[in-house]
């Protein structure tokens, strides 16, 4: 799934709130950023037939994958990925997520990036079981609109609808929270890409210190969907807020996922 966001939450030059900066990335109107070459930062789901993640590991593993990529020593400095975060970052922060399943993730597998599995302490799939005990994403760095590598263009990007065989437990109040929308319907695809959004906005408001302490600790977070009370609380709290560009699914603007870091909370 295509996506690009806007938010109230700031950029990846500081910690100043996007509503001030009219060249945001995460704007949903046209601005300057619009002229400038565009990028994807890619993400697979691995989706075997007999036994698929489920919805919220997937949602779950799509936003460590992002926060890996942007943490990772390849993607900062003089990395060997820095000029290509650089270049996305730099234009519209969009992110596209594709599925792969047996010859199909292993090529893609081959190819420079990040594979991140969440739970990563879940145990190995027992035989006949309905869904994997965790989901495998791998995220790769950002490549230009119309310049995918092979290997992944041919990928689908629709068919990620997954689901839950029972309700996650409630989320830790102590942990970071990505929060979704009670009314916005998404395919799995369009949500693992809102949430990876999420996690963005929250990594860019942090600072040094509480980035490093998240990173070494190894991202934990949780993907859970707000009842209409807590979303409006939250809609209003300070918090990253992703409002969705409009290019898939749902209307521009639609605001999707509230990014709730212990940290970031005022």
């Amino acid at each position: 799934m295509d996506n690009t966001s806007g938010t109230t939450a700031g950029g990846p030059d500081g910690h100043d709130g996007a509503e001030s900066r009219a060249d945001s990335p995460f704007r949903h109107e046209r601005t300057a950023r619009d002229e400038a070459p565009q990028f994807v930062l890619p993400l697979v789901v691995r989706m075997e037939k007999t036994a698929p993640p489920t919805r919220t590991d997937a949602l779950e593993a799509a936003a460590r994958a992002v926060l890996v990529m942007l943490a990772d020593e390849r993607s900062t400095g003089d990395g060997e990925w820095a000029r290509a975060m650089r270049d996305w970052q730099d234009a519209r922060i969009r992110k596209v997520v594709r599925r792969a399943r047996g010859a199909e993730w292993r090529k893609a597998s081959g190819l420079p990036g990040i594979t991140v599995t969440s739970p990563e302490d879940a145990a190995e799939p027992a035989e006949g079981a309905a869904f994997a005990p965790y989901a495998e994403v791998r995220v790769f760095p950002p490549v230009p609109l119309d310049g995918w590598p092979k290997e992944l263009a041919k990928l689908q990007v629709s068919g990620t609808d997954l689901a839950d065989p029972v309700d996650p437990p409630p989320a830790d109040p102590s942990a970071p929270v990505l929060w979704l929308s009670p009314d916005v319907g998404m395919s799995a695809g369009k949500a693992m890409a809102q949430t990876g959004h999420g996690a963005q906005l929250a990594w860019w408001e942090l600072s040094e210190t509480d980035r490093k302490a998240w990173q070494e600790a190894g991202f934990p977070l949780a993907v859970r969907t707000a009842d209409a009370v807590r979303w409006r609380q939250l809609t209003i709290s300070g918090l990253p807020l992703v409002r969705d560009a409009g290019f898939t699914e749902i209307a521009p603007g639609s605001s999707t996922v509230v990014a709730d870091h212990p940290a970031l909370r005022r």
